[in-house]
C-alpha cells in the first residue's frame, strides 16, 4: 500500500472515530486528539504530495483547542470533518493521476 493510500485510510478512520465519539453526546468529548491527527496527517500529505503541490497550500493546521459549549465543539468537529474530506479528495486525485 502507497503513502498516499495509507494516508487516505487513516483519513477515513479519523471520520468514524469522530462519528462515533460524537454520537454519545457533543458535551461529553475532546476536539483535541482530532485535531492532533488532522494536523499530522496534513503535515505528512506534504512531503508525500511534495512541498510544490499548490492545492495542499489551500489547507491550514488546525486549532488544537478544546472548547467548553457544545455548540462549539460541534463547529470545530465539522471543520476537521470538512478539512479532512478535502484532503481526502485531494490525495484521491493524486493517486489517480498516479495511476497508468
Amino acid at each position: 500500500m502507497s503513502a498516499k493510500q495509507s494516508m487516505i485510510a487513516m483519513l477515513h478512520q479519523l471520520l468514524k472515530e469522530m462519528e462515533l465519539v460524537y454520537s454519545t453526546g457533543s458535551g461529553y468529548y475532546t476536539c483535541v486528539p482530532f485535531a492532533k491527527r488532522f494536523n499530522k496527517l496534513l503535515g505528512q500529505a506534504g512531503a508525500v504530495l511534495g512541498a510544490d503541490n499548490t492545492m495542499l497550500s489551500t489547507f491550514e493546521p488546525l486549532p488544537e483547542t478544546d472548547p467548553k459549549d457544545p455548540a462549539d465543539k460541534s463547529k470545530v468537529l465539522l471543520e476537521v470533518r470538512v478539512e479532512a474530506g478535502q484532503l481526502i479528495a485531494l490525495l484521491e486525485s493524486d493517486t489517480r493521476e498516479d495511476t497508468p
